[in-house]
């Protein structure tokens, strides 16, 4: 678990000091979901059945009184008490322990699972927040940029080079973009509520998200063979054992039980009479043996059993197979993003030559404000872009995490 933080930490090239953090949020979230808490209550519950099985059936205790006193040599019979105690077929209390200790370490898998999806949420989330704020960021800089573009239209107004439909032209294109910025910023208040709630603190709370996150040079290795070792696979082996133990417990509960008793008669005294026997009570120890001779359902139990097992295999199969295609268009993506990421950073330094080259000809008077508008809008579109590919670059990279890792 450790080892899949480590790696998400090390992805974020370039934060500040008033950046929180994803592995602490990541930690926060660990030790304070409800879902997590649910799983580690319905764990601790299965882990306690262990104790709940190691039990003997109960012991029978019964008294009875003789309404008519029957007559024996040695007195009348008066009342009768008994106690009773069946036991289990040698194994069989260990074999129910067995079972149900199995059903516990399935239910364990299931922590391991929620834990890995809820660092999968966090981190997703968090690169989301980043996202937001970032195309906010790029688009106060293009009202920035166009905001002297309207300066320099107004100039140009002046001296009759150019007219005042350019200038409002450049003002609508500032509404626009003032507009799509006012939107952003009400998602990121709804992701942050997202955020926020898989930690499980009020929606209010103020997330800090990095300023700048850049795609590395190089990407790690990618072991697709620890896909095996994933959590929800491993599951289906925990519960395919679990039918194991309880096929060893179906055929432990086929045996015999043995019981063990003792039954005391209060016996009167004979009036008139003197012998040694006189009144004495009897006690008689007893030994008992039940034997499932109908063993239909015993047998039904192991052929659904087999049944079980073989369902279980499959599931894991079916499982197995959407894991795989998961990780290879997760892989493949972040490839595309990478591509992605490098093509618009090219047509981003072009569209900033072009731009150089407008105000280059704003110093001779020859400015076109409709192609100021064109590399802008241009600029604008490279720029979301490329914040898309690097969000998409880490998004991918998460469900890799979770797959692999």
């Amino acid at each position: 678990m450790k080892r899949i933080i480590y790696t998400l930490i090390g992805l974020l090239t370039f934060s500040v000091s008033n950046a929180q953090e994803l592995e602490t949020l990541i930690s926060e979230a660990l030790n304070s979901n409800p879902e997590i808490q649910k799983f580690e209550l319905q764990y601790s519950i299965a882990s306690e059945k262990v104790n709940e099985v190691n039990t003997l059936p109960n012991t029978e205790f019964g008294v009875g009184y003789f309404v008519s006193e029957p007559e024996t040599r040695t007195g009348a019979q008066r009342f009768k008490v008994s106690a009773k105690q069946m036991l289990p077929w040698f194994g069989n209390i260990t074999a129910r322990e067995n079972y149900v200790s199995a059903l516990a370490d399935a239910k364990y898998e299931d922590i391991v699972i929620a834990k890995r999806k809820l660092m999968a949420s966090v981190s997703q989330s968090y690169y989301n927040l980043y996202a937001n704020k970032a195309k906010q960021d790029v688009l106060s800089e293009n009202i920035k940029l166009l905001k002297t573009y309207e300066i320099l239209a107004l100039t140009s107004v002046e001296v009759g080079k150019a007219s005042a439909v350019d200038v409002l032209r450049l003002q609508m294109r500032q509404n626009e973009m003032q507009q799509l910025k006012d939107v952003l910023s009400q998602q990121f208040l709804a992701e942050q509520t997202t955020f926020n709630k898989l930690l499980n603190r009020d929606k209010d709370v103020q997330v800090s998200v990095v300023i700048e996150l850049m795609i590395p040079s190089e990407d790690f290795e990618i072991n697709s063979e620890n896909l095996a070792l994933h959590p929800e696979l491993l599951k289906f082996d925990k519960l395919y054992q679990s039918v194991e133990q309880f096929e060893l417990l179906n055929q432990k509960e086929s045996s015999p039980m043995i019981g063990f008793g003792l039954d005391y008669i209060n016996v009167d005294k004979r009036p008139n009479m003197d012998f040694s026997d006189n009144g004495k009570d009897i006690i008689m120890p007893m030994v008992s043996l039940s034997i499932p001779i109908f063993n239909n359902k015993y047998k039904s139990q192991t052929k659904q059993n087999e049944l079980q097992q073989q369902e279980i295999l499959a599931q894991k199969q079916e499982r197995t197979n959407t894991l795989e295609t998961l990780l290879d268009k997760a892989v493949n993506d972040k490839v595309s993003a990478r591509i992605s990421y490098a093509t618009q950073t090219k047509n981003l330094k072009q569209a900033k030559d072009a731009e150089e080259i407008l105000i280059k000809n704003y110093e001779t008077g020859t400015i076109d404000f409709n192609d100021v508008l064109d590399i802008q809008e241009l600029q604008l579109k490279f720029q979301m872009n490329q914040i898309e590919s690097v969000k998409t670059y880490y998004v991918q990279t998460t469900i890799i995490n979770y797959l692999i890792q």
